[in-house]
């Protein structure tokens, strides 16, 4: 892909390169700008990877928003990043059940970010499937969010703000009393998972008979014992019913 320098804005120690579809960090950008840059926006482009940052050692400030990152994002160690942006990407929760034993989805991104970035006081994540607002389902409720606060609070201790509320003492408490037990999961595919129930409800239906006493062409009565005997005396009917009577 060609990229072309007149498209960088850049106004003091600010660098911006906003909607040209970038799919990578070209190297010019850090060759010539990554000594100076303290603030980089780039948001409205179609970028998988960050790896081209390494050049951008003294960044404070991170914009990413209207990418294509995902849960695999990497980012090269930036020790003076306090405020990193990415919306409206593709973050998500994690997939397999059978992954949970080790970290996996957005909790490895988690860990990774407070591995790299040590300073990160601000992040936001809205618009992506692992921040449950109503930005990115009507399904999804002020409970759902709180709790994914809490995990991500959990993982990043030193975050002063998460997505557009500031952090307070009250939620750092809880985060760290059960935010390691906040994390969303969904099974590996939900349509299957529903197939495979509605295939068994269908075909073997439960029943209490034995499954030859509903074959039509081999019916069987099924007969058993009762342990329980039934007398009477305690029937409200007996009260009304003289010994001549029976």
């Amino acid at each position: 892909m060609a990229y072309n320098e007149s498209m960088v804005v850049v106004n003091g120690s600010q660098v911006s390169c906003i909607g040209h579809d970038w799919e990578d960090i070209p190297d010019f950008l850090g060759a010539k700008y990554g000594e100076v840059a303290r603030r980089l926006d780039l948001s409205f482009n179609q970028l998988r990877s960050l790896t081209g940052l390494k050049a951008f050692s003294q960044l404070e400030e991170l914009i990413v928003d209207n990418n294509l990152l995902g849960n695999d994002l990497q980012l090269p160690r930036l020790p003076r990043l306090h405020t990193l942006t990415l919306n409206k990407n593709q973050i998500s929760f994690a997939f397999q059940l059978s992954c949970l034993t080790k970290m996996t989805g957005y909790a490895a991104l988690l860990e990774h970010l407070a591995e790299v970035t040590p300073a990160l006081e601000y992040l936001s994540l809205l618009g992506n499937e692992a921040c449950p607002n109503q930005l990115v389902s009507m399904d999804k409720d002020e409970d759902d969010y709180q709790r994914y606060r809490y995990f991500v609070l959990h993982k990043l201790t030193k975050l002063k703000f998460l997505d557009t509320r500031r952090v307070t003492q009250w939620e750092r408490s809880e985060a760290e009393a059960r935010g390691a037990f906040m994390k969303v999961v969904k099974p590996k595919n939900d349509q299957d998972t529903a197939s495979v129930v509605r295939s068994e409800s269908t075909t073997t239906p439960y029943t209490p008979l034995p499954r030859g006493s509903k074959d039509s062409r081999n019916h069987k009565g099924v007969f058993t014992k009762c342990r329980y005997v039934y007398y009477g005396k305690h029937s409200e009917g007996n009260r009304f019913i003289r010994n001549d009577q029976l």
